[in-house]
């Protein structure tokens, strides 16, 4: 066997023997009281007050959704940023292009009262 793999392997089990045994001190050490404050379902802060199979508000999708789009979007931001000194004009405009699209999408949700919470 290759030395280099060797370490490797014996790390990794170093690891999983590590992870094992942490593992089974915390749970013979912790304390198994339960009340029923512990044992409830927590959903965002509040007490369930319906059965979990009932229909959520399409606000909830509509904002995950929003945040997932303007997360995407923001992540092109970085490369872009630290590329800015080696890039050309044409980079820098298509870039500022994006920003404005980005800009008036978000000002469109706003005004939509997409982002408006009753």
């Amino acid at each position: 066997m290759n030395l280099e793999y060797g370490y490797i392997l014996v790390w990794i089990s170093f690891a999983v023997a590590l992870a094992f045994i942490l593992f089974l001190v915390s749970y013979f050490l912790i304390l198994k009281q339960y009340d029923a404050e512990k044992i409830s379902a927590y959903e965002c802060g509040f007490d369930p007050f319906s059965d979990t199979r009932s229909r959520f508000d399409v606000r909830f999708y509509l904002v995950a959704i929003l945040f997932i789009i303007f997360d995407l979007e923001i992540t092109f931001l970085f490369p872009w940023s630290i590329s800015l000194s080696v890039i050309d004009t044409l980079g820098f405009l298509t870039m500022i292009y994006f920003l404005f699209v980005l800009t008036v999408g978000f000002v469109y949700e706003w005004q939509k009262g997409a982002l408006d919470w009753e």
